[in-house]
C-alpha cells in the first residue's frame, strides 16, 4: 500500500570516543564557532548500509560497490550491474529501474547516463526523505588526536616504521532533523508510466528501522563508539498539509548521574498545538542511558535497540 503521511522526526547519533564524520584532514568536521556537525551523507550512508545488509532483495543504487579488480563501479557500471536485462532505451525505462531501488524511492536522485542510441539521459527525483546536517547539542565540542605506529616502514632500508595520526570526538551527540513528505514522488512516478514503484508503506517500516539502529551496526574502526541513542518519530495524518518546523532547536540535552537528559518540553508544547493533525508520536532511545523529559502525554515510547514498548 502506498505511503501518503508527512513525517516529521529527528534522529540523535552518539558519538564516543569517535569519529561519526571527517572532514579531508581526518578531523572532526566543525563549525566556524567550534561546534561539531555531520553532514547528511553520513547519516543517510548509515541507513543505507543498514538497508543493503539485513534487507539483501532491496535494490540500493546509490552505494560503492566494486569489481572484479577491486576497483569501484561507475555510475553506468553501477547501471548495467543492478539492472542487467534494461535495453536502455528511452528515458521511461531507465526512471521506471530507478525507482525500483528503495534508496531512490526515499532519498531521490539525480542521475545522468547515455542510453542505448548514445543520446543523453539526464533524471532528477525528488526525494520524500530529506536530512538535515547533525548538529552536536552536547555543549563541549573536544577533539583529541593520537599517535599511531605503523607496522611497516616506508621504504626499502628504513631502520623505523612510520607514524600515523587519528582524530576523535571524546562525546558528542549529532541531531538530525529529517522529513518525509511522499507528495515529491508523485509527478516522477507518473511520468514513468504504469508499473512504476511509488514509496510504500514497506519502505517506510524499513526505513525507520534503519533510523534506528543504523548507526549502532556499522562498526568500522573510525565509527566504533557511535549509537543511534534517540528517534522522535511524528507522523501526521494522511490528509494532512501540516509543516512543522526543524527540530534542532526544540530540543535541549544536559547529563545527569551519567545519563543523557533530553528535554521535549519544546517538542510537547508543538505537538499539543497540532494534535488534530498528528496520527501518532513515537520516542525511540537508549533507556539504560537516556532520560526523556517533558515528553507528549500522546506520545509512546520503545527502546531503540529491541523496539519494545518502555
Amino acid at each position: 500500500m502506498n505511503f501518503k503521511n508527512r513525517v516529521f522526526g529527528c534522529a540523535v547519533v552518539r558519538a564516543i570516543n569517535a569519529n561519526y564524520n571527517a572532514d579531508f584532514s581526518h578531523q572532526p568536521r566543525t563549525l566556524p564557532d567550534g561546534k561539531v556537525y555531520a553532514t547528511d551523507k553520513a547519516f543517510k550512508y548509515l541507513v543505507k548500509n543498514y538497508i543493503k545488509d539485513l534487507y539483501p532483495t532491496e535494490k540500493v543504487f546509490y552505494f560503492k560497490s566494486q569489481k572484479e579488480d577491486f576497483n569501484p563501479r561507475s555510475l553506468e557500471e553501477t547501471y548495467d550491474f543492478q539492472f542487467p536485462e534494461s535495453t536502455k532505451k528511452s528515458k521511461t525505462e531507465f526512471a521506471q529501474d530507478l525507482l525500483r531501488c528503495i534508496d531512490i524511492r526515499c532519498f531521490g536522485a539525480t542521475f545522468a547516463m547515455k542510453a542505448k542510441d548514445g543520446n543523453n539521459v539526464a533524471i532528477s527525483i525528488h526525494g520524500p526523505v530529506q536530512v538535515n546536517h547533525g548538529i552536536n547539542i552536547w555543549s563541549e565540542n573536544n577533539i583529541f588526536s593520537e599517535q599511531i605506529m605503523s607496522p611497516f616502514a616506508d621504504k626499502e632500508g628504513a631502520e623505523m616504521t612510520t607514524l600515523g595520526r587519528q582524530s576523535k570526538l571524546q562525546e558528542g551527540h549529532y541531531l538530525h532533523h529529517f522529513s518525509v513528505n511522499p507528495k515529491n514522488l508523485e509527478e516522477i512516478v507518473k511520468l514513468a508510466g504504469e508499473g512504476s514503484q511509488d514509496l510504500i508503506g514497506d519502505d517506510i517500516s524499513k526505513l525507520k528501522t534503519a533510523f534506528r539502529l543504523g548507526a549502532t551496526y556499522f562498526d568500522s574502526a573510525a565509527k566504533a563508539g557511535i549509537d543511534n541513542e534517540v528517534l522522535l518519530w511524528i507522523q501526521l495524518k494522511p490528509e494532512s498539509k501540516k509543516v512543522l518546523p526543524s527540530f534542532s532547536n526544540l530540543i535541549k540535552m544536559v547529563k545527569e548521574d551519567n545519563k543523557a537528559v533530553f528535554d521535549f518540553s519544546k517538542v510537547k508544547s508543538l505537538v499539543e498545538d497540532n494534535q488534530d493533525d498528528i496520527h501518532a508520536v513515537e520516542i525511540y532511545s537508549l533507556k539504560n542511558s537516556v532520560v526523556i523529559k517533558n515528553k507528549p502525554e500522546t506520545a509512546k515510547s520503545f527502546d531503540i535497540i529491541s523496539g519494545k514498548k518502555i
